[in-house]
This record gives structure tokens, sequence and C-alpha cells, in this order.
């Protein structure tokens, strides 16, 4: 066993018998604190011939799901007849979505092709902050569309009031104010933690769970749980919210006369209801999944549902299943290249 003079004996002790010590074990606990990167394992596991097919893919789902969610917000801008709070809803949702995908996609992208998968660690709680402030903020909209669609089916005298713009606005504001706090205090609780032992993240990115698992200390199971039931909180209350709204929309739905004027109504909820059914069932795939013999492999693919592939899905339901937005991008369209055909 090695030895070295403890500072305040006059003979040579062991290494464990310093650590004893109150002092030396505090200047471990700093020792263990200070972890400078981390280690994305992502898809470096994965065949090194299956990699340029998930690049190739994963890259041009990244650049639909911005092409889709900026054609989205260019038409709400252009358009004269789309400046109604739904719209104006969709435009925060489609930024949020292009937020959320570049902070994680072009990064997962470049591991993909990189034996450098090593990331630091400001960038690691830089990320993990962004990821959840744009995330809840999506979620948050999610519930204030939901909300919009009750005022405008159950209250449609009223909705001119209920929805100006400046409640709008502030509905807007809060969205993203409440998602930056989200982001804030998950990572704060997180990034207060003592990092000790392994570096390694099996996850393309900054995954909280993965990053607890790095954890060490008598608090970390506590947090665990916290951060798990802030996170549980705020989605399952949003859901449960647009749950209510839809179950009064139904109601006054069904209170219509005409199969015809339930069949329209209950089109303008179409795209909003599509939107969080893709959102919620994927999270819930991931994060609500038993506990099993699951590969980190499949893992890794389960992951990049909800941040790939339900970004991607997004504006292409908002464009297809919503059809005053459809006419709209297809007018704007044909107004742009009419000279040229001509």
């Amino acid at each position: 066993m090695l030895t070295h003079p403890c500072p305040s004996w006059d003979k040579p002790c062991t290494f464990i018998s310093c650590l004893d010590s109150p002092d030396a074990a505090s200047v471990a606990a700093q020792n263990y604190s200070m972890v400078s990167e981390f280690i994305l394992v992502g898809f470096s596991n994965f065949p090194p011939r299956l990699l340029p097919a998930f690049f190739l893919l994963y890259l041009l789902m990244y650049l639909f799901t911005l092409l889709g969610n900026l054609i989205i917000m260019a038409t709400v801008w252009s358009e004269h007849s789309l400046h109604t709070p739904m719209y104006l809803f969709l435009c925060a949702l489609s930024t949020s979505e292009i937020l959320f995908t570049v902070t994680l996609t072009p990064r997962m992208l470049v591991d993909m092709l990189s034996t450098h998968h090593t990331i630091t660690f400001m960038a690691c709680a830089s990320q993990m902050f962004f990821s959840f402030t744009f995330g809840f903020t999506h979620s948050f909209l999610l519930m204030i569309m939901g909300y919009d669609r009750y005022v405008a089916i159950c209250h449609p005298l009223h909705y001119n009031v209920l929805m100006s713009t400046r409640i709008c606005a502030h509905l807007v504001s809060w969205t993203w104010a409440g998602g930056s706090v989200m982001g804030m205090m998950v990572t704060l609780i997180v990034f207060h933690l003592t990092f000790c032992g392994s570096n390694v993240i099996h996850h393309f990115g900054c995954h909280v769970l993965s990053l607890l698992k790095l954890s060490c200390g008598k608090e970390t199971s506590s947090v665990t749980l916290g951060v798990i039931l802030v996170c549980v909180t705020a989605l399952m209350g949003c859901l449960f919210l647009i749950i209510l709204s839809y179950v009064f929309i139904v109601a006054a739905i069904l209170r219509i006369p005409s199969a015809e004027g339930r069949h329209k109504t209950f089109s303008t909820c179409v795209s909003h209801l599509t939107v969080v059914i893709v959102h919620y069932g994927f999270a819930s795939t991931i994060y609500l999944k038993p506990k099993g013999p699951h590969s980190m492999d499949s893992n890794t693919l389960m992951a990049t549902t909800y941040t790939v592939f339900t970004p991607f899905l997004s504006p292409i339901i908002f464009s297809l299943r919503n059809k005053e937005l459809k006419n709209a991008i297809k007018k704007s369209f044909q107004r742009k290249f009419s000279p040229l055909n001509s």
C-alpha cells in the first residue's frame, strides 16, 4: 500500500488513513466534483457500416424539420388571414421545435462521424438547460393551444375578448418563462451534485437520467426522485388540462345538430390533437417503458423517436391536417412561382 507523509503527523501514514481525516475527506470530495468533461457514447457501439445510413436519415429529417417549421412561420407571417391566436401559438410552437432540434441533433450528427465524443462540463449543462427549456415550452404551448380550441368552440361569442392579442402575447410569454424556469431548475439541481467514478454517458446527449447515474453521494437518490417528480408533474399537468379541454370540446360538438357542423368544428382540432398524441405517445414509450433487458443500442434508437422523429412529424401534421394552413401554403407557393410559370 502506498504511503505519504501526512502534514499533521510526524510519521508517514497510508493514503486511506489520510482520507479518514475531515480535511482530506473534503479535499477528496472537491476532487470528485472537478469533472471537466463527459464522454457521449451515442451511436459509437453501432456497426460502423450502419452509421452513414443513420447519419443521412437523421440529417434529412433534421433539415426537413427546419424547413417545414420555417415554411409554417413564413406563411403565417405573410398571410393576413392567418393572423389569429391559433396561428400565433403555432408560430411559437414551430420556434420551440426548431430551437429544441438545434440543441440536440447537430451534436448527435457530428458524433456519428467523429471519433471524438467528449463534451465539456459547461457545454453539457448548457445543452441540458436549453433542451429542457424548449421541451417544456413545447408542452406548455400545446396546453395553451388546447385552451384556445376550448374557448373557440365552447365560448365563441367571447373568443375575441378571452383571446385578445394582448392576452395571447402574455400567454406565449408565460410559456417561454415557464420553460426557462423548468430548464434552469432541473439543470441547477442535477449539476449541483458530485460526479465521481465514470464520466461515460450512455446517450447521444446530456440526458438527465443518464447523468444522475454518474453522480454519487447520499443525496443522489432523493435528487433523482425529485427531478422525476417535478418533470412528471409538469408534463402530466399539461396533459390533464389538454384532456379536460377536449372533454368540454367533445361535449359541445355533440350538441351540434348537423353531422356536417360537427365534422367542420372537430376538424379545427384534429391537427393539434394528433400532435399531442404523437408528442406524449413517444415520450411515454421512452420514459415510462418497463425496466427490462433493453440494450444500449435499442435505448439510443428509442430516444431519437422523441428528439428527431417527433419534431419531424409535427410540421407535416399541421400542414396536411389543417386545411386553412395547407391552402395558405399552397397559395403562397403559387404566388411566388407564378411569375416563373408565366
